[in-house]
C-alpha cells in the first residue's frame, strides 16, 4: 500500500494506526510525528508568502478565493512516480489543503488510478468516523477501530470528569485580526468539555466576528486558538490582543496550541478536549498539559 496524504490530520491518523511505513507523500504542513515530512515526499505547498501577519494572511486569502485561484500548490511533478494506490484528501474547508477537484485533476493529468479517500468530518463523531474510514481505505480497519475507541472512551470520560460542574462559558477565537468565532468540532470541543460556547456553532464553519460582539459575549474565560499556529506563536499573538486591551477585562486568558489540539481534525482532538476541561474546570479535571495550553492572564 502506497499512501498519499494531503491532510496534516490525516497524516497523523495513518501513523497512528499503525500505516506511517506506507505513506510516501504529504504536505509541507505534516509535523506531525516528526519524522512526517523526512520519510516522505512533500507534494503540496502553500501558495502565500512566509512571514504575513495574521489580518496579511486574511487578506490574501480573500483575496485569492475572490480571484478562484488555489491557495495551495499542489506539485505533479513530486507526484509523479509515486505510484500511489492511495489519496487522502478533504472537502471540508478551502483554507485547509489542496482542493479535492485539483487532486482528482492531477490523477487524472498523471494517469494515476489511486482511489481517492475524501474525509469531511465537521463533529467529534465524524472526526473519530474519519479514523476509520481512513483505515478501511487502508487496510488497517481493526487499528483504526480500536483508536476510534478509545478516542470516543476519552471523550466520553472527559464529560463524566465535568458532569457535576457548573457550565463556564468560554469564548474561544479562531483567528486574532480579525477576530473569528469558532466552527465545526470546536464548540462541541467546549461542550463537552463542561462550558458553553459563547460565539460559534457546532457543525458550521467558523466565521469573521467583530471585537464589538467579543466583549459583548461575557465569556468567564478567553481561549486564543488561531488556527495554523502552534502555542508559541498563539501565546505571542494573543499578547498583542491584551496589550492593546482588545480582550474582555476581567477573566482569565489562555492560548493553545491550536494546530496540534484544535484546528486538525485528528487524534490529537482528544488532548484539547481535556485541556478545555482543565482550564474551565480545574477542580475535576487537574491542571491542562503546559505544552497545550499556557494562561496569560
Amino acid at each position: 500500500m502506497r499512501v498519499v496524504s494531503l491532510l496534516p490530520s490525516a497524516t497523523e491518523i495513518l501513523h497512528a494506526i499503525g500505516a506511517g511505513d506506507d505513506v510516501v507523500g504529504v504536505t509541507f504542513e505534516c509535523d506531525f510525528p516528526q519524522t512526517a515530512r523526512t520519510t516522505a515526499r512533500v507534494v503540496s505547498t502553500s501558495a502565500l508568502p512566509d512571514g504575513l501577519t495574521p489580518a496579511q494572511i486574511d487578506a490574501a486569502v480573500a483575496e485569492r478565493m475572490r480571484a478562484g485561484e488555489d491557495i495551495y500548490r499542489l506539485d505533479r511533478q513530486a507526484l509523479l512516480g509515486l505510484d500511489a494506490d492511495v489519496v487522502v484528501t478533504q472537502d471540508l474547508c478551502a483554507v485547509c489543503a489542496v482542493d479535492v477537484s485539483e487532486v482528482h485533476d492531477a490523477l487524472d493529468f498523471l494517469g494515476c488510478t489511486a482511489d481517492v479517500v475524501t474525509t469531511d468530518p465537521s463533529t467529534l463523531e465524524a472526526v473519530w468516523a474519519s479514523v476509520e474510514q481512513i483505515g478501511r481505505a487502508t487496510g488497517r480497519l481493526a487499528e483504526a477501530r480500536r483508536l476510534a475507541a478509545d478516542l470516543r472512551e476519552r471523550t466520553a470520560a472527559v464529560r463524566r470528569s465535568v458532569a457535576g460542574a457548573s457550565p463556564v462559558r468560554c469564548l474561544v477565537l479562531e483567528w486574532t485580526d480579525p477576530p473569528f468565532a469558532p466552527g465545526h468540532w470546536v464548540p462541541e470541543m467546549v461542550e463537552t468539555a463542561g462550558g458553553v460556547s459563547v460565539l460559534g456553532e457546532v457543525g458550521a464553519p467558523s466565521t469573521r466576528t467583530t471585537w464589538d460582539a467579543v466583549r459583548a459575549c461575557a465569556p468567564d474565560v478567553v481561549v486564543s486558538a488561531p488556527c495554523g499556529f502552534d502555542l508559541a506563536r498563539s501565546a505571542e499573538l494573543t499578547r498583542e490582543l491584551l496589550a492593546h486591551a482588545a480582550l474582555p477585562a476581567g477573566v482569565p486568558v489562555w492560548a493553545v496550541d491550536a494546530n496540534a489540539s484544535f484546528a486538525r481534525p485528528g487524534p490529537r482532538l482528544a488532548d484539547g478536549i481535556e485541556a478545555l476541561a482543565a482550564i474551565m474546570h480545574a477542580d475535576h479535571a487537574g491542571t491542562p498539559d503546559p505544552q497545550i495550553a499556557v494562561r496569560l492572564r
